[in-house]
C-alpha cells in the first residue's frame, strides 16, 4: 500500500483488491401470492321460480338447505330439481330450511 494511493481517494476495499459491497439487500420472495378461484356457490333458483328436472337449484358446502319433496340431493351437496315445477323454501319446526319443487297442474290444450 502506498500512501499515494490513500491520498488520492482510494478505499481501503480497492487497494486491498476486495470485491465491492452490495448497497442495496436483496428482496425476499412473498409466500403468500396465490389465491384461489370462486367456486360459484349459492342460490341458483329461487322461490316461485319455474324447474325442470336435473335443474340446479343450489350450490353449497354442507347441507345449509336441505332436500325436500322431489328434490334431490348430489355428493357436493348440490339440491337439483327432480320434477318439472315452481321452487318453495321452507323451514321446519325442527331449524332446518327444506326446498322442494311444487308440480304444477297441467294445463289441458283444448282444440
Amino acid at each position: 500500500m502506498q500512501a499515494s494511493d490513500v491520498r488520492n481517494g482510494a478505499s481501503i476495499a480497492q487497494i486491498f483488491g476486495a470485491s465491492s459491497m452490495a448497497h442495496k439487500k436483496a428482496g425476499g420472495s412473498s409466500r403468500n401470492g396465490r389465491d384461489s378461484k370462486g367456486r360459484r356457490l349459492g342460490v341458483k333458483k329461487f322461490g316461485g321460480e319455474s324447474v325442470v328436472s336435473g335443474n340446479i337449484i343450489v350450490r353449497q358446502r354442507g347441507t345449509t338447505w336441505h332436500p325436500g319433496a322431489n328434490v334431490g340431493l348430489g355428493t357436493d351437496h348440490t339440491l337439483f330439481a327432480l320434477i318439472e315445477g315452481k321452487i318453495k323454501f321452507s323451514t321446519k319446526g325442527n331449524g332446518r330450511a327444506y326446498v322442494s319443487v311444487i308440480a304444477e297442474p297441467q294445463t289441458q290444450a283444448t282444440e
